[in-house]
């Protein structure tokens, strides 16, 4: 009976923040998915009415958004390739003892607490500027001529900028990962005369892979929103070159005020998210296993 009595306060204590967090979520997917029916511009909110399935026939016909899809993929794949790759060499290089060690540690993770305007502000600015920004100094020093990053290679900046600032968070778990590592195995491979490559694909690599695959699945869900370094650099330009779904979505609502437009881009977007979260999780789930 006392039993019955403590779990059912626990379920009361419990239910003012579960409420609170279902209003959170599901008003605002609700209203979402609400507007996504409506044929609703903010320069003409009178003359509203229902679309139907309108908006999202042509937010899927539109070649923008195929377009964006791709670079979606693309800003993604690449970030984590060089996030998880440039991870696990710097996790490697500062798991050492080495002079001055926590000064270095907090060198490497300061990037993770730049806001992302910010940090995308910086980079166009002071790096990548092809007049006077540390890159074009760097080619006129070796005599050659600047590049126009975000002219030319738009897309491929933003993913620097990207892994730039989410290069810290995959160090400190693979780090973590890494310090772990029972160091009798190590040595005793040493011993065996195992060379440092065959130690590293065989012993450091398999014990760092539950670590890469929590890395993976936590930046590819924030990953899929990336839209401030977009917005800061090259507006989803030049055309349609770094635009990604999250950024159409935007430009859908702010620029062109097509809230009903953007309402269904939003839905296909928490559609295809969680279908990338289900996936993965998946994945995670037998790494553990």
């Amino acid at each position: 009976m006392a039993t019955r009595q403590t779990q059912s306060l626990a379920r009361l204590m419990r239910a003012p923040a579960i409420i609170l967090l279902l209003i959170w979520m599901v008003v605002p997917l609700g209203m979402t998915l609400y507007y996504s029916f409506l044929n609703y511009n903010l320069l003409n909110p009178a003359n509203t009415n229902w679309a139907g399935w309108f908006n999202y026939q042509y937010f899927y016909t539109d070649p923008a958004f195929w377009e964006s899809i791709w670079n979606t993929l693309v800003l993604v794949l690449g970030v984590l390739l060089i996030t998880v790759v440039g991870g696990i060499l710097i996790a490697m290089l500062i798991d050492k003892p080495i002079f001055g060690q926590g000064i270095v540690r907090i060198l490497v993770i300061s990037p993770f607490f730049v806001m992302p305007p910010v940090a995308a502000l910086v980079w166009k600015n002071m790096i990548m500027h092809p007049s006077y920004g540390v890159f074009a100094d760097i080619a006129k020093f070796f005599g050659m001529q600047p590049v126009d990053w975000f002219a030319q290679y738009p897309l491929f900046s933003i993913i620097l900028i990207v892994a730039w600032q989410w290069l810290p968070f995959a160090t400190l778990i693979l780090l973590t990962a890494l310090q772990s590592l029972d160091g009798e195995q190590m040595e005793a491979a040493e011993m065996d005369g195992a060379p440092a490559l065959q130690r590293f694909i065989y012993l450091t690599l398999p014990h760092m892979s539950r670590a890469i695959t929590v890395v993976i699945l936590i930046q590819t869900i924030f990953l899929l929103g990336i839209y401030a370094e977009i917005l800061v650099t090259t507006n989803g330009g030049p055309g349609n070159a770094s635009t990604n779904l999250t950024y159409l979505i935007y430009r859908a609502a702010r620029l062109n005020f097509d809230i009903g437009g953007a309402a269904a881009g939003g839905i296909i977007a928490v559609v295809l998210a969680n279908i990338v979260a289900i996936f993965l999780m998946r994945a995670v789930g037998k790494n553990l296993d």
